[in-house]
């Protein structure tokens, strides 16, 4: 319904409900010689008379009590329509939609989205795992979680947590019978894993810093892939040197089963946002995801490396795109093979 027509039906109604033009401008905040054009012009729209006025009364005609008639439902439903609407505004629950980068999924998204939603019971959150840094608003999320620096410039972006690097890795058995590269530059005699992990067209180069001295090296190897969780099972079968976020390497270090190459080097830093679009009118739920995650960046990352989102009790996964331990090590024996 197009809005003139609308409000000169609203006008109708007013004025048959309170019998009186009087009250009726008064109700919607118009002067009595506009409701009166309205009321005329409806009545020149639709040919046929609609009220009986005199200068003391007004009075319904028979095509205006069944106009009224069918309008009234009608008016209910709509009203009805903005008391849900409004009910966003109001009401501190729904369903949130975000899409989350693999890594983070696979590190520090488990943990933060469990105390989200013991703190916030009554919001269901979907959580999907986007490598691709899509279109949040066609693709109808209210939010998503990415790399600083993958998100486009009309987004509104907060810091999750502290910042993290990169490091570069390798599994003891690669490096048995060769010279452990020293220099960025000697990464060129080695097979490196590829990670793409925002897609094919990604800068594949590795960054290096040493004091003021910068290396920027575009590596070459057997093997590329597009999940983190991949390219670090790869890199523990020894199939070649992998540079992965601090997050996903730093377990494995401790353990032994992985150690850090051109260690003087410093690789880049990075960490995680959440964005969003826009500033005005940002609903309840989306805020309250908001102002948990700014409260949570003033303290310490606390990584899970291995924790999955599907194993939180409290989060609905509709879309899990990394691959299960037992797909990744079937995937790399193959690739070996």
């Amino acid at each position: 319904m197009r809005a003139p027509q609308f409000a000169k039906l609203t006008a109708f109604v007013a004025v048959a409900e309170h019998s009186s033009f009087a009250r009726a401008a008064t109700q919607l905040g118009i002067s009595n010689p506009s409701l009166s054009h309205a009321i005329r012009s409806l009545e020149d729209q639709l040919g046929v008379r609609l009220l009986n006025r005199t200068t003391r009364n007004v009075a319904l005609t028979e095509a205006g009590a069944e106009l009224l008639a069918h309008l009234n439902p009608a008016l209910e439903r709509f009203e009805k329509a903005l008391d849900v609407v409004n009910g966003f505004r109001a009401k501190l629950g729904g369903t949130l939609r975000v899409a989350v980068h693999p890594v983070a999924a696979g590190t520090i998204v488990p943990s933060l989205i469990a105390r989200f939603s013991a703190q916030n019971p009554d919001i269901r959150l979907e959580i999907y795992v986007d490598r691709e840094r899509g279109d949040i608003v066609g693709n109808h999320f209210d939010a998503g979680i990415q790399v600083d620096g993958g998100v486009a410039q009309d987004m509104i972006a907060v810091p999750i947590g502290g910042q993290f690097r990169f490091l570069t890795v390798v599994a003891p058995g690669y490096l048995a019978g060769k010279a452990p590269p020293s220099h960025p530059g000697d990464l060129k005699q080695h097979k490196c894993i590829e990670y793409f992990g925002t897609g094919r067209n990604a800068d594949l180069r590795w960054r290096f810093r040493k004091g003021e001295n910068q290396v920027e090296l575009e590596v070459r190897g057997s093997l590329a892939v597009n999940d983190a969780d991949l390219a670090l099972r790869a890199a523990l079968e020894g199939i070649g040197i992998v540079q992965l976020p601090e997050l996903v390497v730093a377990p494995y270090i401790a353990e032994g089963r992985l150690v850090s190459v051109v260690a003087d080097w410093c690789s880049q830093s990075t960490e995680f946002v959440l964005f969003y679009p826009g500033r005005r009118l940002v609903p309840l739920k989306l805020r309250a995801l908001i102002d948990f995650f700014r409260h949570e960046s003033k303290k310490p990352l606390c990584v899970k490396p291995d924790d999955s989102v599907r194993d939180s009790a409290c989060i609905e996964t509709i879309q899990h795109l990394k691959p299960s331990q037992e797909q990744a090590h079937a995937s790399t024996a193959a690739m070996v093979a």
